[in-house]
Formats: structure tokens, sequence, C-alpha cells
């Protein structure tokens, strides 16, 4: 049974965290004190419940406290070394610890247990933050806040800022918070319901005298050719950038990205001091931590043509990792971790919007979230004073952080196929239904295209959230449809790194019923369809100069000649011999062109169960119901094959056991002699 202290806690950094003016995503902690029943003793302990590292406020459970015994806590001071040491107490709180299971304590846990407070609460609200980060901070929060609110100039998160805190409350016994100089804030009270009061008081009190004493143009004026371009055309503009930026950002390591075009986003990139404000880059830690020091802003108008911002964006991109080399090389000492990459997190393109990247959807939605949190706190700093950022020296401190380092090293190994893009063609059911299941299984990002929007949608529900799977509708036997599946799937997840070509649709007629309609409808969503994508998916591929993989679902059928079925087996064929000449085509690119042949999967077959079952059935001379046994019965292992049996074929040839892999065909088909490749 859950503490009452600790379930007000939850209850009261829930609300907190729901509203994104209080604090960012997974921003910010909470604690509260109280008495628990200690199981040895049988005697009252008093303990300290904290939000433990890495959580979220929002979604905050038990499970993601750390539980400490408040006497233990308090007493490391007794043993505190000192500021050149206090990254040795992290560990220290482990020995605090009360009972078994929850949350790792976090960096700021002192904060909590050494201010002389129930319950205290430190928040990344960006009124708050455009306070901390102004030039006359210390100056503002005097004016703004009276003698409520202390303004304690930036030090890095720990154990003496902690302590800083700590001396600060029991000086000023009037005050209920601090603006933390660079940072943040703090706030207290004697009760859940207070302490929530006055973070949501120094939040809104800041916001409201921005507004009103603020500049209406904190930004200054409009650049001439950076406004935002209309709607259709910006997104047009931002799909066609995608692949080139994704590829820049990835020259390190492959990165998942998403696109943002907001209001907010958008105004800055027009504004004239954007680019100088750019250069400045972010300062809350957790800002920073996310989006790199500062972000990638191309310098050209929205009026320039794809190919000028393309080439633009190259030159700037090798400008920005010798800078950000030169950064690390200006402040890295003998002791610190490796740098982590070069390349930008967040790169701006006026007119258009912000890519951001992360090692997954997620990731790269937060940065820019992120980003915008540093957007806002830029406007509100410059809108009062000047925007007034820690130093490189502190951001590399805090980047490059022993203690953070040590988090990154305690992340899950990532699965095989995490950070890869993948479209599955016929996705909605059957094969394509599986292969999407079993790539985001994988860690993959998977965009689920249907000629039926609603069944897409629903099947790229059941993967996941937006971060795992989106549906887009794709008749793929339209050239402008097919554009605009691929455009989705990379303004969604950043780019494109799997393709499979898995729609289709089957009659079966022997010739002299098989009509010119029928005929050309089989071409046209397969033949033609495969070729639509595979062209449309291969731009992108090659933008990003990351290589990728095309795989075609074809059919035994494309090498066996069966009954009754010239239309369906003539376009598998040339599906088949699309697999070698793209393989030959694209593999100075690095992508990887192979195909899989599968043989009558009957089961949660859409093909099947439109008719082609019922045709087969009788061309064979067994009841449909018969059908996917007859079909096992007539292969080498008398086994059935189902949509899991490709999918698994899939994920073989696109992860990382067959890299030196092109131009093969996989039969799936239990071993129909008569099929056998030669």
């Amino acid at each position: 049974m859950t503490n009452p202290t600790a379930a007000a806690l939850i209850a009261r950094s829930n609300r907190l965290g729901a509203d994104p003016k209080n604090t960012n995503y997974a921003g910010g902690n909470t604690s509260a004190k109280g008495t628990e029943i200690d199981p040895v003793t049988g005697q009252p302990v008093e303990l300290l419940w904290v939000k433990g590292s890495g959580g979220d406020l929002g979604t905050l459970t038990e499970a993601g406290l750390a539980v400490l015994r408040l006497d233990r806590m308090r007493a490391l001071v007794d043993v505190y070394p000192g500021v050149e040491r206090e990254d040795e107490m992290v560990a220290a709180f482990d020995y605090c610890l009360h009972g078994k299971g929850g949350a790792a304590p976090s960096i700021d846990t002192a904060m909590h247990g050494l201010v002389d407070a129930p319950h205290v609460d430190h928040l990344h609200p960006d009124s708050g933050i455009a306070i901390a980060t102004a030039a006359e901070g210390e100056e503002l929060t005097t004016t703004i806040f009276g003698d409520r609110v202390v303004w304690v100039p930036w030090r890095r998160p720990g154990f003496q800022l902690g302590l800083d805190i700590a001396q600060i409350k029991a000086a000023n016994p009037q005050a209920i918070g601090t603006i933390l100089g660079g940072h943040g804030i703090t706030a207290w009270g004697d009760t859940s319901e207070e302490a929530e009061a006055n973070s949501l008081w120094i939040i809104d009190t800041a916001a409201a005298y921005i507004t009103e004493h603020g500049s209406p143009a904190p930004f200054g004026s409009t650049r001439s050719g950076f406004e935002a371009l209309p709607e259709p055309e910006r997104r047009a503009r931002a799909a066609a950038l995608a692949g080139t930026i994704r590829g820049l950002a990835s020259t390190d390591k492959p990165m998942v990205g998403h696109f943002t075009d907001s209001d907010v986003v958008l105004d800055f990139l027009a504004s004239e001091k954007a680019p100088a404000l750019a250069a400045l880059g972010t300062s809350c830690p957790d800002h920073f931590l996310r989006t790199k020091v500062k972000p990638l802003l191309l310098d050209l108008p929205a009026t320039a043509t794809v190919e000028e911002q393309t080439e633009r964006l190259r030159e700037l991109h090798a400008a920005y990792r010798a800078d950000y080399q030169a950064y690390y090389d200006a402040h890295a000492t003998a002791e610190s971790p490796a740098i982590r990459g070069a390349d930008p997190l967040i790169v701006l393109v006026p007119g258009v919007g912000m890519f951001s990247y992360g090692a997954n959807t997620q990731t790269a939605r937060v940065a820019g979230e992120f980003y915008v949190n540093a957007i806002n706190v830029m406007r509100g700093a410059e809108a009062l004073s000047t925007y007034s950022p820690i130093s490189d020296a502190e951001k590399f401190r805090i980047e490059y952080w022993a203690l953070e380092e040590a988090k990154l090293q305690r992340m899950p190994k990532p699965k095989s196929h995490q950070g890869r893009i993948a479209l599955v063609t016929g996705a909605a059911s059957g094969i394509g239904k599986a292969v999407a299941t079993r790539l985001a299984a994988e860690g993959a990002c998977v965009v689920v295209a249907d000629l039926d929007l609603d069944k897409a949608r629903a099947a790229a529900a059941e993967l996941g959230n937006e971060d795992v799977a989106i549906g887009v509708a794709a008749n793929v036997a339209d050239a402008d449809a097919v554009q605009a599946a691929i455009d989705e799937a990379v303004l969604a997840f950043g780019g494109l790194d799997l393709v499979v070509n898995n729609a289709g649709l089957s009659l079966s007629k022997p010739l002299l019923e098989t009509t010119e309609k029928d005929w050309d409808l089989q071409h046209d969503v397969m033949a033609k369809g495969s070729f639509l994508v595979s062209k449309a998916a291969a731009r992108v591929l090659i933008d990003q100069g990351l290589g990728g993989d095309i795989i075609y679902i074809s059919s035994k059928n494309s090498v066996f000649a069966g009954p009754n079925n010239i239309a369906y087996s003539a376009t598998k064929a040339d599906q088949a011999h699309q697999v070698r000449l793209l393989a030959v085509e694209l593999g100075e690119h690095g992508i990887r062109v192979n195909g899989i042949n599968p043989d009558g999967v009957v089961r949660g077959s859409g093909i099947f169960a439109s008719g082609w079952g019922a045709n087969r059935a009788a061309t064979y001379g067994v009841k449909e119901e018969d059908l996917g046994q007859f079909y096992a019965n007539r292969t080498i292992l008398k086994r059935e094959v189902v949509p899991e049996n490709v999918a698994d074929a899939v994920f073989v040839l696109t992860g990382p056991e067959l890299s030196r892999t092109t131009g093969l065909h996989i039969p799936v088909d239990s071993g129909v002699a008569a099929a056998f490749l030669r």
C-alpha cells in the first residue's frame, strides 16, 4: 500500500508535469518528507521520497520514486569532501536508501533532502528560465517577486547546490522559493498543496510580468524572404530536404528525425535576431543535453531552391562539425568521456521549420520540444533584458559530466533495427502486417501503408503510439499517391531506411478468361506499384547516403509455372527481375535489394480471403478451408507457410547478419522443388 505522503507527492507531480508551462518532459523533480514504520525496528522512521533519475513528472508512479532515510541522507553533510569532489556524493546516496526497489536517486536528491521543508519542487518552466537566463536576472528576480523568491547564481546541480539552497531557505524564512541562475526554479511548502501553489505562483507571476512589461517584438523585425512558406509548399520543401538533412545528422551514427513547423519555430526563424540567438545556444541543462549546445541554422531565405539549400547545408554541416570539435577540444580534460559525435541534433530551416534528431522517435521529438522551450526562454529573456546563457565551459561540464556518461552507459542495448525507418506496403493485413509487426518489435519505426487508410491506421495503432508506427494511405499504382506516402514517412520519422514492396492482389483465371483489364490491374499494383515505390524511396535513400534495404515480396510463382494464373505469375516474375536490376543499379549507394518467394500463405491473407483462395481451391479440387494444408502437403517439409515466416525472412535480410547480401531471392515455401532457383 502506497504511503499517503508518497501518494500525495505522486498526484502533485502528475499535475505539475501534465502542463508544459510548468516543466519540460522528464525535466525537474519533486519530493516529500514523511514517516513510515521501519519493518526491522517497528519504530517510525523519517523518509524522503523524491523523483528518481530519468523519470517524468507527468507520468510518475511509485516505482519512479527513490526512497531514502532522511537522517542518513542529511548525515552526508558531515563527510562531504567539498565541491571539487561532490560527484562522489551521488554514490553515497545508495547507502541511504530505504527498502528495496525504487528508482536510482538523481543528482538533485541533495537539494530535496537538505532544504528544511517537508515538500520541495524543482521545475524548468519557460517563464522561470527566461528570468534565470536574463542578463539582469538577479535584479529582475527582486523586481518581480520581492523577497518571496531569492536569486541563486549559476551552480552545476549537485550536493553543493543543495547546501546553497538550504542556507538560503534558512536565511530567508519569508521566501517560498528561488530562481536558479541559468537553470530553473525551486519552491517549497509545509504541505504538498502549499508547495504546488508556490511553484505555480512563481511560474505564473513570471509569465504575467513578461507579458505586461516585455517588449512586443523581442526577436526584432522580420527578415524579408525568411517568412514561412505556405503550408503545402512548406511541407513539400521539408520532405525534399529531409533525406539530405538526416544524412548529415547521421554522419557519426544513424539518427531518427522529427519535423516541427509550429508558429513558434517559424516566427523565430523569420526574425532578425534568430542567427545571433541560435549561436548562443541553450542554457537549461535539460535543454542542451537533448539539443546539443546549439543548433545548425540555415542562413538562406525560404526563396532559395532545394539545390541551393542542400549545397549550403552541406557547407554549414562541415563548419558545425569543426566548431563542435573545437568546443570539445577547448574544454576536455584527460578524464573527460570521448566525444559523442559532432553532428547537430537540431537543424533549423527558415520558412520551413525544425528537424530534430535522436536515437529513436521519442528522443528526436523531445529534442524538438526542448528547443521550442529554448525559443520561449529566449523570447522572455529578450523581452525584459538580454538573453545570457551559461558559458560554453559550464555547458561542457554538464554535457560531458562523468555522472551523465554513467547514465548513458546504463541505457539498454539497442535492438537490431533501432534507428531504422521502415515503410511496408499492403501492411494492414496478412504478410504486410506480420512484417510491420516484426520490424516494430525489433525497434524499427514503421510506416504502415495500405490502400485503406482507416485499416492502415488501425494496424499501426496495434503496434504502439505514433513514436512507433503511423498509418498512411498508399495506392501504389498512382505515382502521386506513392510520393505522398513517402513524404509522410520522412516527415514523421525523418527519413527512410527500409522498404518492403508487399502490396498485391490476385486473380485466378486461365489464359482465355484473363481480360486485358485483369492483366493491367495485376501489373499496375505489383509490377508498376513496386517500381513506383522503389523509385520514390530510392531518391530518399540516395539523398541520405546511409545505404538501406528494398525488399520485394515476390512469390514462388515467379519461377514456378502453375495453372490458371497467367497475369499473377507474370507480374511476380516482373517483380523478381526488378530485384536483380535494382540490386545492380543501387549497389553503388550501399542500397541492398533482395526478394522473398513465399508459397500459399493462406492464413490471415487478404488476397486469399478476397476470392483468390476459393479459385485456387477449385483449381486444385480441394475445399477452401483445406487449402493451406494442401499447399503444405505438396512441399518437401510438409509444413504450412504463415505470414510470420515471411516476416522472419524480412528480419534476417534487413538485419546486420547479411550486410553483404544483395540480389538474393529467399524461398519461404517449405520446399517446392519445382521452384528451386537455378
